[in-house]
């Protein structure tokens, strides 16, 4: 895996999350978002596995109040090829500058989706991964200890995909789903979360991700410290590695269930 894009990036400090009484810490991207006086950028949020787009909607409230256009799109969650072209086909369809967030297996998404777009100024990782060249999201998941999303976590049920292909679709055991997945939100939440949860293909834990987008448009990465699923280490290697400016929260792998201002505070400085 290649490190050359992380010495590319300026080094300053994330001011607005700072004033929304986050930690930041701090790798700066070579521009901002939006340049002074043009149109804001619509937000594109990307949701991960086991998940839908209803988890963003604390983060859409607040970035509608601040004026900004937002979509949060289904990802169909078949594989980092297929799902990314997906979201790059939506994203043609869209006008002017985009700010494109990822949670979870949604920043694989952006990453891939967002490569060679020059109207994406922003990419925006929440607990998510950020892919190198090469990478599978399984080996991302294990390169540090502390992941509880193993495959005894998950209920495998057999599909035929279009091709005919045949495979298996993963759901987080409903026993565990709390645990690995929302540990910080309510038992009665997490309950409609586990049964409402939409699988993700297994094939998408070893299929190789492509080009990244991170190495030619600046990134922000909010790290979730009590992540279950994603370590936080694996999450500051990721953000390290892509030079993005960092935010830290004690928060489950859900964070912006569970800290939505902070989540939308990041957001919104790599949109301004």
């Amino acid at each position: 895996m290649s490190h050359d894009a992380t010495g590319l990036r300026r080094r300053t400090f994330l001011a607005g999350a700072a004033a929304a009484g986050v930690v930041t810490a701090v790798a700066a991207p070579a521009a901002a978002a939006a340049s002074p006086g043009g149109p804001k950028p619509t937000i594109v949020l990307v949701h991960g596995a086991f998940a839908d787009a209803s988890g963003w909607n604390d983060v859409v409230h607040r970035l509608l109040c601040e004026g900004y256009p937002v979509i949060a799109p289904a990802n169909p969650l078949r594989g980092i090829a297929a799902d990314s072209a997906s979201l790059a086909s939506l994203l043609a369809a869209l006008e002017g500058p985009l700010v494109l967030v990822g949670h979870s297996y949604g920043g694989v998404v952006i990453t891939n989706a967002a490569t060679g777009n020059p109207r994406v100024k922003a990419l925006v990782y929440i607990a998510a991964f950020a892919p190198d060249d090469g990478d599978t999201v399984g080996g991302l998941q294990n390169m540090f200890p502390g992941t509880k999303l193993g495959l005894d976590a998950l209920d495998l049920r057999p599909i035929t995909l279009p091709d005919g292909t045949p495979s298996h679709d993963g759901y987080v055991k409903k026993a565990v789903f709390r645990d690995v997945f929302a540990g910080d939100l309510p038992p009665a939440t997490t309950a409609v979360m586990a049964a409402t949860q939409r699988p993700a293909n297994v094939r998408s834990l070893q299929e190789l991700s492509g080009p990244p987008a991170w190495r030619t448009i600046p990134s922000w990465f909010l790290v979730a410290r009590d992540d279950q699923l994603i370590p936080a280490a694996a999450q500051r290697y990721m953000a390290r590695r892509a030079g993005s400016r960092v935010v830290e929260v004690r928060s489950s792998h859900v964070a912006m269930m569970s800290r939505p201002a902070q989540t939308a505070a990041i957001v919104l400085a790599a949109a301004r």
